[in-house]
Parts: structure tokens; C-alpha cells; sequence
């Protein structure tokens, strides 16, 4: 990922606002406040956006750090120091892996993007062809952004918006931060804290103890997330040791982003409308450690596997769930995405009048999810630290939604911002990974914590790759 330069540079203690965003974080998190001490950041530069993204990446991935190094004074009582590359940070909140010989597909499908309607700014998020199909079904045009603009123009965009959810397609509406503040479920994100996190009773575990250099080895991971900020997580917790086993439905595909996020992971397939395969999903379920999904939730209700009844399944289990548009309001069960919640949350239009546009302005990476992910990463490790010290399982509930709301405006004049320095080879680690795809260079890790090096064992591999089993050992992870 290329970051451009802005000059020249404005006095700004970006460790400070760093520092605020994790202690925000760590307090949603219900971390003891004087464990953030630990974390330390390093680095200047920005990436180029009306907002504080920089800040946001490097205390995210704090965030994890800090609840990866208070696992280990659970263990070994010592608190390992934990130090974040603000650049770096910034670089993984982009693509983390660098194709050698061949070519990643198009981040973006050719009909997504943001719209001119009769009153206003739409976007569609069209990636996946169902929600391709929908958007297109309702604006009866051709698949391409010449036809879909001509027809964006012929509706009011609320109305759009409406017929499109209607039919299972994904769109939102350009909303400023005051039309968000007063709109239902703007007011329902604005109510709910920033991570709801239920604490069990107490229960039967397995005895584990982390390994000081790999802290997860040993843990097992069900990973039933799709697109980013979920297999964010995972991957983290990969990188720590974990044994990561992702589950897809048979035909899914994300070639535009799976290279990047199936690092360290195991990927099998399910069909979970099939008795025998939703049995075996709650066969490996019970031998889980960790679930994190992102499937809406009265989709999981449907397949009999709501909170309660995966509790039932696993009284043991730590359970991390992500939504987009909160747990509460009309919109709780509405399909959403990082670039649909920076829309309808106020992100994009402020982002047009910070850099003197004429239309909608996203920010330079997926930042939501990013940063949602590594909330859901710490989540699962401060979940694991309770059950190893107060034997009880704990359930995460996460929001982009809610997310989008701790990201800061700037006040400064973005053209009086410094970028990063473009990436260069230094910045990727000297080993070549293998993957499904061709060799490829993967960045160097944004963290580092004493002792404990992110290190992931298996290169990214296709989804499928794998049958949908635990490993007989987790030895050597």
C-alpha cells in the first residue's frame, strides 16, 4: 500500500491521542486502567484523512497487545512491555501482503461506490453478487457504474436505500453527524456502550496455561466470520499461537481480501442447512475455546444457535460477536459494511467538507473494521485471562456501528498533514510466504510484545483447504 506525503507538518503528540483512544478501549474492555502503562508508540507520520485514522490503528492493535501482555502476568507475573509502530499499524489497517509475480483482484466490485441520487449521496456495496443482484433488481439497469449512475439518479435516496434492504441488498444513505445523532438508530449506537460484555457463571475448564513466547498456543479458535473486521480477529489471535479453524458455506468466495486475512488459519467448508454439517459445526463448537462469528443474530437463531443455546453447547465458551449497526434499534439486523457504517454514521460527509469535495470522501482504509477486529481480538484474550483466573466464560458483543463513534475528527487542516513514507521492502519480512495464490511478501508485524513475537504458522491458503476438524495436537502451534 502506497501512503502519499502532505506537508509540512503540524505540532500534534499523536502518542497522547494514541494513548486516549486506549484507554477508551481498555475501559470497554473492563481492563484494570493502570495496565495500558504497558504499551508504549512509536513512529510520525499520518495516513492522509479528515479524521485521526493513525491513531485509531496503533491504539486498536494496542488495545490487543496490552490484553495479550496482561494474559501473561495472569500466568507468569510479569507484564510484558508492548510497543506499537504507529506507521506499521496504519499499513496493516491497509493490505498486509504484497503479491510477488501476480495480482490481487480489485478491492471493489465494478457497480459499487457512492451515487448522485435526486437528493442527495447513496452508496452501494455490492461485492458479493447477491447483493450485486439486489441493487441491480431494484434499479432494473446493466451491471455497470455508467448504467447504475443514470439510474441512481431517477430516485430519492432514502427511498432507494429502503427498496434495496427490502430486497436483501446492501446500500446507505450519506447522513452529516447531526442527521446521524437524530436519526432512531443513530440514537439506539449512541445508548449502547462500546463493547457489551456478559460475564457467566462460574464452570468446569480444561487446565491451560499460556506459553510465554506463543500465549495461545494450545487454544482453539472457531472462526465463523467473513470479509474483515472478524477474520482481523482471528488472525491476531493466530499470530499468537492459536489454532484457527475458519468455517465458509460451500461457493463463498472473497478473492479480494481472503489472501490477506486467512494468515495462520486452517479454512474448511459447511453447509450449515444440512443436519449432519450443523451438527459437526457444534461438534467442534464444544470443543472450542474461543467463537467468533459475525453472522447476523437471528440468523444464528434460526440455525438454533443463539447466545443461549451456544452457551448450552460450550458453558465454557468465550463467545465474540460482531454487528454493524448496533444490538439495538430498527436497524439491529440490517447487513452492513465499514464503507456502508462511514456513510450512514456521518464519516464520509465530513470527510467532503474537510477536503473541499463535491462528493462523499471514505477514509483511506477500512478503518471500522480494522480497528472493530483488534477490539474483538483483545476481547477473546481478556475473556481468556477470566477464565483462567476466575473459571467463568464471557460473551463480547462488538458494533462497527458503535466503533465508528470513537474515531476523531481533525481539527487541523488535512493539507497541513505529513503521510508516511511510501512502504518499501524493509517493511515486509525477508521470508517469502507460499500462498494459494502465488509467493507473496507479508509486512512486518505492527506490534511487538517482550518475548512474544506475532509469528503465524501457516501461510494463507484458498478457502476449503482444509476438512472441518481440530488439529489431534495442538503441539507445535
Amino acid at each position: 500500500m502506497k501512503i502519499d506525503t502532505v506537508t509540512p507538518a503540524t505540532d500534534i503528540n499523536h502518542s497522547n491521542l494514541a494513548s486516549h483512544h486506549l484507554r477508551e478501549f481498555w475501559a470497554a474492555l473492563g481492563g484494570a486502567p493502570e495496565l495500558t502503562d504497558t504499551c508504549s508508540f512509536s513512529g510520525t507520520g499520518e495516513l492522509i484523512s479528515a479524521f485521526h485514522v493513525s491513531d485509531l490503528a496503533a491504539a486498536a492493535i494496542g488495545a490487543a497487545g496490552t490484553a495479550a501482555a496482561e494474559l501473561l502476568q495472569a500466568a507468569t507475573g510479569v507484564l510484558p512491555a508492548v510497543q506499537v509502530d504507529r506507521r506499521m499499524a496504519s499499513l496493516w489497517f491497509g493490505i498486509s501482503l504484497q503479491p510477488l509475480g501476480w495480482k490481487l483482484p480489485p478491492l471493489w466490485d465494478p457497480v459499487a461506490g457512492n451515487y448522485r441520487a435526486r437528493d442527495g449521496w447513496i452508496r452501494l456495496h455490492t461485492n458479493a453478487a447477491h447483493h450485486r443482484q439486489a441493487a441491480l433488481s431494484v434499479l432494473d439497469c446493466a451491471a455497470d457504474a455508467a448504467s447504475v449512475a443514470h439510474a441512481v439518479q431517477r430516485w430519492d435516496a432514502a427511498a432507494l436505500e429502503d427498496a434495496i434492504v427490502a430486497r436483501s441488498g446492501c446500500a446507505a444513505v450519506m447522513y452529516s453527524s447531526e442527521q446521524w445523532a437524530v436519526h432512531p438508530q443513530g440514537q439506539a449506537v449512541a445508548a449502547e456502550p462500546l463493547l457489551h460484555v456478559d460475564i457467566g457463571a462460574r464452570v468446569a475448564t480444561r487446565a491451560w496455561q499460556p506459553s510465554r513466547d506463543r500465549p495461545l498456543r494450545g487454544i482453539r479458535v472457531l472462526d465463523l466470520t467473513r470479509i474483515l473486521a472478524g477474520p482481523v480477529a482471528t488472525r491476531f489471535l493466530a499470530g499468537l499461537g492459536a489454532e484457527v479453524l475458519r468455517i465458509d458455506p460451500y461457493g463463498w468466495e472473497e478473492p479480494n481480501v481472503v489472501p490477506d486475512v486467512v494468515l495462520g488459519k486452517r479454512c474448511a467448508r459447511l453447509d450449515l442447512k444440512n443436519p449432519v454439517d450443523l451438527d459437526t459445526l457444534k461438534q467442534l463448537m464444544s470443543r472450542a475455546d474461543i467463537v467468533v462469528h459475525g453472522y447476523r443474530s437471528d440468523a444464528l437463531a434460526r440455525l438454533g444457535l443463539d447466545a443461549g443455546q451456544r452457551r448450552e453447547i460450550n458453558p465454557a465458551l468465550i463467545d465474540v460477536s460482531l454487528d454493524a449497526y448496533g444490538w439495538s434499534g430498527v436497524w439491529q439486523c440490517r447487513r452492513g459494511f465499514d464503507s456502508l457504517i462511514q456513510m450512514s454514521t456521518g464519516i464520509a460527509e465530513a470527510g467532503m467538507r474537510a477536503m473541499g469535495r463535491d462528493e462523499p470522501v471514505n477514509l483511506p482504509v477500512q478503518a471500522i473494521d480494522h480497528a472493530t477486529g483488534y477490539l474483538m481480538a483483545a476481547a477473546a484474550l481478556r475473556g481468556l485471562t477470566l477464565r483462567m483466573t476466575q473459571g467463568v466464560g464471557i460473551g463480547v458483543r462488538a458494533s462497527l456501528a458503535r466503533t465508528a463513534a470513537t474515531l476523531q475528527l481533525r481539527a487541523e487542516p488535512v493539507s497541513e498533514l505529513v503521510g508516511f513514507a511510501p512502504d518499501t521492502p524493509d517493511d515486509r519480512n525477508a521470508d517469502v510466504e507460499q500462498t494459494s495464490w502465488g509467493p507473496a511478501a507479508r509486512l512486518r508485524a505492527p506490534l511487538q510484545i517482550d518475548g512474544a513475537a506475532l509469528a503465524w504458522r501457516y501461510p494463507a491458503r484458498a478457502l476449503g483447504s482444509y476438512e472441518p476438524e481440530w488439529l489431534s495436537s495442538n503441539d507445535g502451534l
